[in-house]
This record gives structure tokens, sequence and C-alpha cells, in this order.
């Protein structure tokens, strides 16, 4: 399994997490469990979030905003199995003042096996509303946007 790729290079777009398949992860057959692939597509998505410097303690103290998942479309078109390793990855598709869209696919040895569209609504973490982002934190965001393909 390679190192977490923080930031997108020039070969590829997508920031990229490692993950491991555990018994945790599968069903009886060792195959697994499709709502544990929404599992890795948030840590990957948090890991994003850190990478760029928002982990989510410090974007919930500096912004007073949280993420939610507001609708998602995930594509199932290859299982992963025990003792997997995987490459989970991350692409902002659109920023909004409110929500944001990410692309993230999940592959083994370069395989597809998984890919979604996640939108995400930013919440006060007051009293968990929908709110705008905090100018700087768009700002930054909006610049990350990337093209998915």
């Amino acid at each position: 399994m390679s190192a977490p790729s923080p930031m997108p290079d020039s070969s590829s777009p997508a920031f990229s997490w490692p993950t491991r398949v555990y018994w945790e992860d599968t069903d009886a057959g060792g195959v697994v469990y499709h709502a544990q692939y929404v599992a890795f597509m948030e840590r990957a998505r948090s890991e994003w979030l850190r990478a760029h410097g928002h982990g989510q303690t410090s974007l919930q103290e500096a912004h007073g905003t949280l993420f939610a998942v507001r609708a998602m479309r995930i594509d199932f078109r290859s299982p992963a199995r025990l003792d997997d390793a995987l490459e989970v990855e991350v692409v902002l598709r659109e920023c909004r003042r409110a929500s944001a869209v990410f692309v993230q696919r999940i592959r083994r040895d370069g395989v597809l096996l998984v890919d979604a569209e996640v939108r995400v609504a930013a919440l006060g973490t007051a009293d968990f509303r929908p709110r705008a982002l905090p100018d700087a934190l768009y700002t930054q965001l909006k610049s990350l946007e990337t093209s998915a393909e």
C-alpha cells in the first residue's frame, strides 16, 4: 500500500487514501459489505480536508462549520475482498457557498471497484442548520475544484 498523496500531482488529479480490508469490513463470504464502502469514502474525505489544513475538529472550532452528507450516488462495479489493499480517491468537483460535490473512486491495483458522487451540505455546529461557508474557507475550497472524468 502506498503512502497517502495529500496533494494532487500532474499525473493524478485525485487525492488518494490507502485502506486495507479487515474482517470487520466483510460479510460471511469475505466480501466487503456494501455499507462499508461509504465508511471508506467518509474517511478519505476527512483526510482530504485534513491534508488541506482542516481536520474535522479544527473546521468546527475555527469556522463553526461541519459537513454532512446530503445525497450520494454509488455504482458498485466489482467486489473488494478480505485483505485487499484499496486506494480511495477524492476529487472536489464543485464548491458552492453552502455545499460541495465530491467524486470518489475506490480501486484495487488500479481496477475500479466503486465510484460515487457525494454532495455534502455545510452546517453550523451550534444548530446543525445549513449555512454559507466562511469566505476564507469558501475561497480555499473553490480553488481546489477539479473537473473529474
